[in-house]
């Protein structure tokens, strides 16, 4: 089974909804679980996962990226946040080579739980 074949394996035994992007691209789009908007991609030799947080604030910066560095410093199991532009982004990379269900399954958890914890926080930032 090739890669590709791994991630849509995966996906389906995870019962999550999906669209494909572009080849070895999809976006996970399971509202109801709370997984949404998680883009995945492959490209060898690793499968990329991404998603787009927020805008990052013009306000109160130095503490918004200080409660960042907080978060990916204690709370971050998978992944790290980043700066894609003027966006937050939380991206994480898997090996292919020997990608399995339990790796994939605890990315796409970790992300979407650092997304329901974090968010209602970070997202203070953009009314102060």
């Amino acid at each position: 089974m090739n890669t590709t074949e791994k991630v849509e394996g995966f996906l389906l035994d995870m019962e999550l909804s999906y669209r494909e992007l572009e080849k070895n691209t999809w976006m996970v789009e399971d509202e109801s679980g709370k997984v949404n908007n998680i883009v995945i991609k492959y490209e060898d030799p690793v499968v990329l996962f991404r998603v787009k947080v927020m805008t990052v604030p013009q306000a109160n910066r130095e503490d918004f990226f200080r409660k960042v560095l907080e978060f990916n410093a204690s709370d971050m199991i998978y992944g790290a946040y980043g700066l894609e532009g003027d966006s937050l982004v939380i991206i994480n990379t898997l090996a292919a080579e020997n990608l399995d269900l339990n790796e994939f399954q605890s990315t796409i958890e970790s992300v979407s739980l650092a997304l329901m914890e974090h968010f209602p926080i970070l997202q203070k930032y953009i009314a102060s």
